[in-house]
């Protein structure tokens, strides 16, 4: 078939080879930069599921269009090909206008699969310690300081008399409540009530706590109001928040970490320091 020119057909299947590795090149890349930038779950699935079904039809296309196949029929012992024709498909295979070794094609998945291949190597940066995503690092360096004020899910600074007795209140740091991080509660009990004082301090009752479970880091969302205390609703885990949040059932065997407050000269609630100690799963912070 030396000499032969791809008719038009061919030259239509060959640019729409091209065009499905271009695609899955620009899924590859749209799932790196999305990854890059912070993480967007459902556009980083719509990505990969561009960049595979791209290469998905290129190659079918690839294959059913371009590549040679015969709808012949032949009776025969064995399947070893003859002489004669291991010959003839070596020429089709290595002749200069041969289908499979279009230059165009060939350039555009070879480019597909590098994409694919560098953007496989972002996630991995998340495993390691000196790059990318931290969130062991992330999750024992929270915004909480000195001088962060209390908001709560609207944005609003909280003061003292916005939080009743026995309510809890969802807070955040001031500045982070887009992002959600170190998510805490806020309630108000009696203090004559604690068996064991709150390792953040309170005041006249009112006490904060991270808002993350200790045994798998699920909110905390239930607040027993009789009992006073907080119910994990994933594994059921209670925590006593009379005695300094210590859990009393299920399978978090370590306290909620404690947030010291303070009212400050505006006369909104306010951090003194972080947490009193790690929020979140105990093995997060494990080496």
């Amino acid at each position: 078939m030396s000499g032969r020119r791809p008719s038009t057909s061919e030259r239509a299947a060959s640019r729409r080879v091209v065009a499905a590795f271009l695609t899955s090149t620009a899924g590859a890349v749209g799932f790196a930069v999305t990854y890059g930038l912070g993480g967007n779950t459902r556009w980083e699935g719509i990505c990969l599921a561009v960049a595979f079904a791209g290469l998905a039809v290129g190659l079918a296309v690839w294959g059913r269009r371009l590549v040679p196949v015969g709808g012949y029929v032949e009776e025969h012992e064995g399947f070893a090909p003859t002489p004669a024709e291991q010959a003839m498909t070596a020429a089709v295979l290595t002749a200069p206008d041969s289908p499979v070794r279009r230059r165009g094609p060939l350039a555009a998945l070879g480019l597909a699969l590098t994409a694919l291949g560098a953007a496989a190597l972002f996630p991995l940066r998340s495993l390691l310690p000196f790059h990318g995503a931290r969130p062991v690092q992330d999750l024992k360096d929270t915004p909480w300081g000195p001088g962060v004020r209390l908001v709560d899910a609207d944005g609003r600074p909280l003061r003292p008399q916005d939080v009743p007795a026995d309510t809890v209140v969802g807070i955040f740091p001031e500045g982070h409540l887009d992002t959600g991080d170190g998510p805490a509660f806020a309630v108000r009990l009696d203090p004559a009530r604690f068996s064991r004082p709150p390792s953040g301090g309170h005041l006249d009752g009112l006490v904060v706590y991270s808002l993350l479970c200790t045994h798998a880091g699920c909110p905390v969302r239930l607040y027993l109001k009789g009992a006073a205390g907080v119910l994990c609703p994933c594994h059921q885990s209670s925590f006593d928040l009379l005695a300094d949040a210590r859990p009393v059932a299920g399978p978090a065997a370590r306290a909620l970490p404690g947030l010291p407050i303070e009212v400050g000269p505006d006369g909104f609630l306010r951090a003194t320091g972080d947490f009193t100690a790690p929020p979140g799963a105990g093995f997060w912070s494990r080496p």
